[in-house]
């Protein structure tokens, strides 16, 4: 398979004669014994115009071959379909990925050398070098390209790792020349002329590969080889270390969506996850527990299933860091990577996180895009364990509330491995699942000493003795606890130890209706007296943390919370973080543990008043509503805006400037602004609940992130119903068309788009119909009602022009145009999109432009004006470019391609497919795979090609239904 296709039968060469036989035989063993229907292998071998007699033609080839395979049991016929058998199904692809697996698992470089290179040798030139000319198997062909530059680039990886530098540069100065567009290998270049002090030639070989892209395909080097070159010219220490992976972050597959395929054609993402948060410095004590921990892992039965280990504990043990710690400690025996969640089981402000956010969540962290991310949960957890299957992952789920919480999350098979950290001891998972329970305690009085002397130094330890026992009982061997108070007397060096025991022995109280007990009770003393010693600005702050949505909170939404000035609550973080009890994540990004968020909560439920408390969440989701809103609208000017309320006193907005900005705010702040919209709608604040989704809908959507999408829309519209505002319920309606249409549940859909164009009719809402009609066009579109859609699109019209809107006029007319074009009118798509066109030119509406160049492009090809389409198309590209709207680039890339294949120029189509393909694949966009067909197909012989007229769907014009 791994060059011209030969069979062995019993180590002897069997020849097999003619090509469709061979494809025939390639396509079986590409299967891996896995069964493939008669119509798939007739597609394959003859592609999609086989000839009448292909059916029996090819169970000719099948009695042929099993004629040469000894017999008949050698191919199986099973309907609807043939298999090989297993003694027949091994193949040298198999062992290639088979021993690219065991290379890249291996923690010893000298181990994976062997492997890899033993792998990279099993190819024997081009692989189904004889085959490749079938229509279906090209497409295979350029994988098992790809499954070996992936295998050379591990196998350069872990020469790396043994420090061979002088002896690769040659290899890999020959791989970049045969390979111009790899930045994998590039990186690889770059790093190993930096470390053997040819810093220049690093940097030389970085611009030629700019060069490279921007005159050839048109594009910059993607984020991680820029990174890279930062490094190098900084000369970043952590460029010298020579560990296992540390190479470079480029994936050597980054253009092909990071899939290998093994025997069995199935792909999984080869992106490996590092999301373990650091661990604790100077971790002590809990030996036991890690001595447990490491015989799960080294005793786990390797074909059985996956270990699974659940630390349970109460609060403040210290689960949590000991997890991360020993997490930590083994992370280089799981090379396909480490995936850490917070599930939220008994955050004291937040509700535990649900089945379809874990899931999610988890899917996203492997590189799904979350458009890809099926509806169904049980569809997200099957792609989930089958993206786990065969890698060697470690996954860390902390702070679950209960068994049925942590299931679906459990890997499917080895060898991976789960740990799970909970308050409750999951008894079911141990049943069940066969986990191994880590039970933790309050740490012993020996072991508390150790973790004082660790962070106070022996000699002050050793110096006040009886302060020490005094303050180990009061914190009755909580770590936490221990670590709150050794974080007080670390910053006041010079008091005596016996004074901060007496503080201790002088405050009262427990976190009793927490976790009950006398630990919980010392520890609400321990927090009790370092709260004491804060500033009263402190003091007040730390209180009102215990009214946020979620543990991590920005400096800006801090000043609002407090009511301060940005550079005011900067001082007074500072002075949170020198007490231990708030912890900086990232520069401007604070978080609370649970327990320090359930004393705040208790401490501003005692010492503040209703009115203060519900002032201080009002100005929170002001800041974040504001805020949010400013990123909106730097995103998408056009989008009807809503009307806010003035920003109130005390309110603290982020300064956006750009579209850049704003979308680095909202990707940071999105888990805060969906937390504080559920929260607002829960608690009174309906009004920034509906304003916050309205405002996030687009932006929700441009993302991909559908789900939350809709449960943010039927928030609003619970929310919009208890205000008794019919607009706002409208408003909400339409988000539930945008959100619903995208997860295909079309129904549902279209009676929200009708339930919203009610309510605008009753209120005489002009403006309100026409948007309510062209949210209906987009469901209509994809129940493939064109002419249905053309009438609401000609309302909207209508509806616009009597109400002097505009950007809507210009927006349907582009829609009108599109239906028309979809109905067959393409003279009258030109008249309507070249007015849109007008029209969006003199209001500056960019994106809109882009759109109706693109519909006007659609038109012209269909009325045989290529050369006028050629033109629209890289208008609308170089727009959408501008707009930094990649896939909307991409799918025109695709679009253009199309015309200049019609217009005979096939090297011009060629490489806009490319660069089409090569966006969609940097996005992990689902259409990247039918741009690959397409490029494989102009690929061949002009006889094998099926010309496409054009796209099958709007990419622009249609998709906006809330621009207006």
């Amino acid at each position: 398979m791994l060059g011209p296709v030969d069979v062995f039968v019993d180590g002897v060469a069997r020849p097999v004669s003619g090509a469709r036989r061979k494809a025939v035989l390639a396509v079986l063993a590409l299967a891996g014994g896995d069964l493939v229907p008669a119509d798939r292998l007739i597609e394959m071998v003859w592609g999609d115009e086989p000839p009448a007699t292909a059916l029996n033609t090819l169970q000719s080839h099948i009695s042929y071959l099993r004629r040469l395979l000894g017999g008949r049991s050698g191919i199986v016929a099973r309907p609807p379909g043939y298999l090989l058998s297993d003694e027949l199904a091994a193949t040298d692809l198999q062992v290639a990925v088979d021993l690219i697996n065991r290379g890249r698992q291996s923690d010893n470089p000298a181990t994976a050398v062997s492997h890899l290179a033993a792998a990279v040798a099993l190819w024997r030139g081009h692989p189904l070098a004889d085959v490749s000319e079938s229509a279906g198997l090209e497409a295979q062909a350029q994988r098992l390209r790809t499954l070996q530059q992936e295998a050379v680039f591990a196998l350069i990886d872990a020469r790396l790792a043994l420090g061979e530098h002088d002896l690769l540069i040659p290899d890999l100065d020959h791989l970049v020349r045969q390979h111009p567009f790899h930045e994998g290998f590039h990186g690889q270049l770059m790093l190993t002329l930096y470390r053997v002090g040819r810093q220049a030639d690093a940097l030389a070989t970085f611009n030629r590969l700019r060069r490279t892209l921007d005159e050839e395909l048109g594009i910059a080097p993607g984020y991680a080889v820029r990174q890279l070159e930062a490094a190098i010219l900084r000369q970043d220490p952590a460029l010298a270390r020579a560990a296992r992976g540390s190479t470079v972050a480029v994936a050597p597959d980054a253009r092909t969506n990071g899939r290998v395929n093994g025997a069995a054609g199935r792909g999984r993402p080869l992106s490996a996850p590092r999301q373990l948060p650091a661990g604790v410095a100077g971790f002590t004590g809990r030996a036991v527990q890690l001595y447990e921990l490491d015989e799960a892992l080294n005793g786990a039965a390797p074909h059985l299933a996956p270990a699974v280990c659940v630390i349970s504990g109460t609060a403040g043990l210290g689960k949590t860091t000991l997890a991360l710690h020993w997490a930590q400690r083994v992370a280089s025996q799981f090379p396909d990577g480490q995936l850490y969640l917070n599930l939220r089981g008994f955050d004291p402000n937040s509700p535990p996180l649900r089945q379809q956010e874990t899931v999610r969540a988890l899917l996203e962290a492997l590189a799904v895009r979350p458009e890809q991310i099926p509806s169904s949960v049980d569809a997200q957890v099957a792609l989930y364990r089958g993206l786990l299957a065969e890698r060697r992952v470690l996954v860390v789920l902390d702070n679950a509330r209960d068994a049925d919480q942590v299931r679906p999350l459990l890997p499917g098979a080895p060898p991976c491995v789960a740990v799970v950290t909970s308050r409750d001891q999951l008894a079911g998972l141990v049943a069940t699942h066969g986990a191994r329970p880590v039970m933790l305690d309050l740490l012993s009085r020996d072991e508390a000493r150790r973790m004082l002397e660790h962070r106070l130094g022996g000699a002050r330890v050793a110096a006040e003795p009886d302060a020490v026992d005094e303050i180990i009982t009061r914190c009755a061997g909580l770590p936490l606890a221990l670590a709150v108070i050794s974080a007080r007397a670390a910053t006041n060096p010079r008091a005596a130890l016996r004074a901060l025991a007496a503080d201790l022995g002088d405050a009262a109280g427990g976190l009793d209706a927490l976790a009950g007990g006398d630990a919980a009770a010392d520890v609400r003393t321990v927090f009790a007296c370092s709260y004491r010693q804060l500033s009263p600005p402190a003091a007040r702050l730390f209180r009102l943390l215990g009214l946020t949505p979620t543990p991590a909170i920005s400096t800006a939404a801090a000043a609002s919370l407090a009511g301060v000035g940005v550079r005011e609550v900067r001082r007074i973080m500072t002075e949170l973080v020198g007490a231990h009890l708030v912890v900086e994540q990232a520069p401007g990004r604070y978080t609370l543990h649970d327990l320090l968020r359930a004393y705040a909560g208790e401490l501003v439920r005692g010492h503040d008043t209703e009115p203060s408390r519900q002032a201080a969440t009002g100005r929170l989701f002001d800041h974040y509503l504001h805020t949010a809103h400013a990123a909106a609208r730097l995103l998408n000017p056009h989008r009807y805006a809503i009307t806010l309320a003035a920003v109130g006193p005390g309110v603290t907005t982020d300064g956006l400037a750009d579209h850049n900005q704003a979308l680095e705010w909202l990707g940071a702040e999105r888990p805060a602004l969906l937390a504080a919209l559920h929260r607002a709608a829960g608690s009174g604040g309906d009004r920034h609940a509906w304003q916050l989704a309205w405002t996030l809908g687009d932006v929700l959507d441009r993302q991909g992130r559908w789900h939350d999408l809709v449960e943010a829309a039927h928030a609003a519209f619970a929310a919009a119903q208890r205000l008794a505002d019919p607009a706002a319920q409208a408003l909400a309606h339409r988000l539930l068309v945008l959100g619903l249409s995208r997860l295909e549940r079309l129904a549902e859909a279209h009676a929200h788009g009708q339930q919203a164009l009610e309510l605008y009719r009753r209120s005489g809402d002009r403006q309100g119909q026409a948007h309510a009609h062209r949210a209906l066009t987009r469901v209509l579109e994809r129940l493939g009602r064109h002419a249905e859609a053309l009438d609401h699109a000609r309302c909207a019209l209508d509806l616009y022009r009597a109400s002097g809107l505009r950007d809507g006029q210009a927006t349907a007319l582009n829609s009108v145009g599109w239906f028309l074009a979809l109905l067959g009118d393409h003279r009258g798509a030109l008249s309507a999109c070249t007015e849109a066109l007008r029209l969006q030119q003199e209001l500056g509406d960019h994106f809109g432009q882009a759109a109706s160049w693109d519909s006007l492009g659609y038109a012209n090809h269909h009325l045989g004006r290529h050369d006028a389409a050629v033109d629209c198309y890289r208008r609308a590209i170089d727009l959408f470019r501008d707009l930094g709207d990649r896939y909307n680039e991409a799918d025109c890339l695709a679009h253009l391609a199309e015309t200049q294949d019609a217009i005979g120029d096939p090297d011009a189509a060629q490489l806009a497919w490319t660069r089409a393909l090569r966006i969609l694949d940097d996005l992990g966009h689902p259409d990247a795979e039918q741009v690959r067909l397409r490029l494989t197909r102009a690929r061949l012989p002009s006889g094998g090609r099926a010309r496409a007229v054009g796209p099958a769907r709007h990419p622009s014009g249609q998709p906006a239904g809330l621009t207006t």
